[in-house]
């Protein structure tokens, strides 16, 4: 029995024949070679999970919905960065492969479950080629109590020492928020929740949603 799907993680058991008739034709061949979705926030019906395809280009991304009883695996972002990977990954050089090599022991030290999403992680955790050599290195953050938004500036001039685009996500108890948000100064963020995005004042406290 798989654990509840959380956003970013990547199911494998989807067939070509579970999606709707209206689904396009890359869609279907895409999952011909067994290939994972990846969970997405939106609303589901009991016993479904959203999910979305990727496709070769990077435009190809369909949106849709799996049973949780077609799931034969799930990887989350958090398994994809405990299994180091990218160590051997034939591109050590990617700015985003050497980001990861010189954040990884940093994020292990804050004693949070952290995760490697976007292409890279797609690639890491599937063996199927995502990523490119101008990837941005797209993390996860889970955070269930409140972080300063002072913490979230040290945070962001850690991630500015290292090479390439990164992007980190803080996976609240209600959602996601941008790291370089929170660390801001405006005094709403953007959260990402199931039933869409709504303004905050706080990502750990949703009763405080600006009007």
């Amino acid at each position: 029995m798989h654990s509840t799907p959380r956003p970013h993680d990547l199911l494998w058991g989807l067939l070509p024949e579970h999606l709707p008739q209206e689904a396009p034709a890359w869609a279907r061949a895409a999952l011909g070679g067994h290939v994972p979705v990846v969970v997405r926030r939106a609303p589901a019906e009991p016993g479904w999970v959203a999910m979305g395809i990727r496709g070769a280009a990077r435009e190809q991304r369909y949106a849709a919905w799996m049973r949780l009883s077609d799931i034969s695996r799930l990887v989350s972002p958090q398994a994809i960065a405990r299994a180091g990977r990218w160590r051997s990954h034939a591109q050590p050089h990617w700015p985003a492969l050497r980001a990861l090599s010189q954040l990884a022991p940093r994020l292990d030290a804050l004693g949070l479950a952290w995760g490697v999403t976007g292409s890279l992680g797609f690639e890491l955790a599937s063996g199927i080629a995502a990523a490119h050599p101008e990837s941005d290195l797209d993390l996860s953050l889970r955070a269930p109590q409140h972080l300063p938004r002072a913490w979230a500036r040290s945070m962001c001039r850690l991630l500015d020492e290292a090479p390439g685009r990164i992007d980190l996500q803080l996976e609240t108890p209600y959602g996601a928020v941008a790291l370089r948000e929170w660390a801001g100064e405006t005094p709403c963020v953007l959260l990402k929740t199931q039933g869409g995005p709504l303004l905050v004042s706080d990502p750990w406290q949703l009763q405080q949603v600006a009007a």
